[in-house]
């Protein structure tokens, strides 16, 4: 296994990181993978691409724009569609790579990516296979489990004042990803999110910052890749949901991978949603998702 740095054009915008090959000089399937809400590619999707390289697969890992080690301006907004369109462009990039098959193509998400790739699977069929972790189902009822009813109102008039700054030329606003105060303003408000993500960014990853655009908010609330679940097969899915999930709540999840046809598969891990990253549920998601990966893009 070997890793090297890439870089490519998104229509203007170049995104880089990591290509990982498996030993040898055998044309072999490729893996598109990116980070969920924020994060950066330092945050364990190295450890994830590394198991599907020893299962013979390539695996391209970029941070989204606007992040990491990716050109893209505003920094810090994170606009999912665009995010969608990015992992299209990474997939013509590793179809245009040597020693790839570019008809044995599949996408990773995990979290935000998770619910990218279920819109990519379900309108994008070059991707021969999709595995989505943990994902994100819908904006607004996901935003309705984390942000208390009363709170909306004051959450309306802060998107709408940031709209009309933008308007009148302003700096787009700024609010913190995760805070340290369950109670305190942040977009991902729980004490896991602040806990994984300040010890993640601080061990592994000092490219991340905890801040992202108003803006992003507002798209986040837009956003909703459940809805395309339907339209995934025939390409095989799998969904990895973690039972204790209290970010992207585990039963908006299961219900909508009922709303999946066939050919489907769905690992529940027993822990919470950033357990998927590290231990045993580690081992779980990423061996569940190499298998996967291995049956449909190996054979």
């Amino acid at each position: 296994m070997n890793r090297t740095d890439v870089e490519f054009n998104a229509e203007g915008t170049t995104l880089r990181g990591w290509l990982y090959r498996p030993d040898g000089d055998n044309v072999v399937p490729g893996v598109v993978m990116a980070h969920g809400y924020s994060a950066v590619k330092e945050m364990y999707l190295d450890a994830f691409a590394e198991v599907f390289a020893q299962a013979g697969l390539a695996a391209l890992v970029f941070d989204n724009r606007n992040f990491g080690a990716s050109d893209g301006e505003p920094r810090y907004e994170i606009d999912p569609w665009q995010q969608v369109r990015d992992y299209r462009h990474a997939i013509t990039h590793m179809q245009t790579l040597p020693g790839i098959d570019r008809d044995r193509i599949g996408v990773w998400g995990s979290s935000y990516s998770g619910g990218h790739v279920l819109v990519l699977g379900a309108i994008d069929k070059r991707i021969k296979c999709v595995v989505s972790q943990v994902p994100l189902i819908s904006g607004s009822e996901n935003a309705r489990r984390l942000i208390r009813s009363d709170m909306f109102p004051g959450l309306r008039a802060a998107l709408d004042a940031d709209r009309e700054a933008r308007f009148a030329g302003k700096e787009p606003g700024m609010i913190p990803v995760v805070c340290e105060d369950p109670m305190g303003v942040a977009v991902l408000p729980t004490s896991d999110s602040w806990q994984w993500f300040t010890e993640t960014g601080n061990t592994r990853a000092p490219s991340w910052h905890n801040a992202t655009t108003l803006r992003s908010v507002e798209m986040f609330l837009e956003y909703e890749p459940g809805g395309y679940i339907g339209r995934v097969s025939p390409t095989p899915l799998l969904m990895v949901v973690a039972a204790g999930d209290i970010l992207t709540v585990s039963d908006l999840a299961i219900d909508a991978y009922e709303n999946a046809r066939e050919p489907k598969k769905l690992v529940i891990l027993p822990g919470g949603h950033f357990d998927a990253y590290t231990g045993p549920d580690f081992e779980t998601s990423s061996g569940a998702a190499r298998d996967w990966l291995a049956q449909h893009l190996l054979g």
